[in-house]
């Protein structure tokens, strides 16, 4: 649930523990925790971090573009771990290069879910942009969207015009990233319908090198960065089931939980069947057998 490495401070987002190895790289811890409606869960999902952090490394090798990965073993990372340190964080961590990250969400939309369905429902846009009349909830759409939003350290991100986001970081690098994000979304909606999987959406992060070459940072394509349905159970017109965290907030809406004050505890079954979820995309999509069973 939580790093602790001596002599060394973590910056903690909601998932990720990240240490600076002070020689331009980072250590990426991807813990157990798991969050829902803005808040962090006190309960872990085991192996989570092992998953989302198996399923990046794949992709990051599999896309074949520019990014922050150097290594997947911890013991690269060049410092001294006691052995029991070492086997809490083999299968969890990447040594990646440092890279200053553009301040937004590259999410691109394959099919009308989520908050896009909620804005298409009033006025048949998506953050700004026009779409055909009559879709429905999960219809796919008639090509990938490119829908930036600002990066939240805490509480929801915020879809913005695509002209907000070249205002801030200039129209040539929002117009690259643009084109990036649409082209790898492409690709991976390839791979994950030969493995049984609809790519609903995504988001990826990138940053830049000192030499300004564009990196491919964070996670890329895990069930918390994207939305994967299995195609065999695709219906139009409602929601779909998927590979991701939804199991976990659907139990957190029977509980009469205000969202406002700390969490319940999940109880042992909704951990099994989340990690279970979990599981099998790691499995669905990288073709191999999940290690840490």
């Amino acid at each position: 649930m939580e790093t602790h490495l001596v002599g060394r401070d973590a910056r903690r987002g909601k998932v990720r523990d990240v240490f600076d190895l002070s020689d331009g790289r980072l250590l990426i811890v991807a813990t157990d925790r798991i969050s829902a409606f803005d808040w962090v869960l006190h309960t872990g999902v085991p192996d989570k971090g092992r998953v989302l952090a198996g399923i990046s490394a794949f992709w990051f090798e599999h896309l074949g573009v520019p990014n922050h990965l150097i290594s997947t073993e911890v013991g690269d990372a060049g410092i001294d771990l006691p052995p029991d340190v070492k086997a809490a964080l083999a299968g969890r961590s990447m040594v990646v290069r440092k890279a200053r990250v553009v301040p937004f969400e590259c999410v691109v939309r394959g099919y009308l879910a989520g908050s896009g369905w909620k804005e298409y429902r009033a006025s048949d846009t998506v953050c700004g942009e026009r779409l055909p009349s009559g879709l429905i909830e999960s219809d796919r759409l008639p090509a990938p969207i490119f829908t930036p939003a600002t990066k939240a350290e805490s509480g929801h991100d915020e879809n913005v015009p695509f002209e907000a986001m070249a205002q801030a970081v200039g129209s040539s690098l929002a117009g690259r990233l643009r084109e990036l994000s649409i082209g790898l979304y492409r690709k991976a909606t390839a791979h994950a319908e030969q493995r049984g999987l609809l790519l609903a959406d995504t988001k990826f992060e990138f940053g830049t090198d000192p030499e300004g070459e564009v990196l491919l940072i964070d996670e890329a394509l895990t069930p918390d960065s994207s939305r994967y349905w299995p195609a065999d159970r695709y219906r139009p017109g409602g929601p779909q089931p998927s590979y991701d965290k939804q199991y976990v907030r659907d139990w957190l809406e029977t509980t009469g939980w205000d969202k406002a004050s700390p969490p319940p505890a999940l109880p042992d079954e909704v951990v099994a069947r989340t990690r279970e979820k979990y599981v099998q995309a790691y499995e669905l999509l990288t073709g191999a057998s999940f290690p840490w069973k």
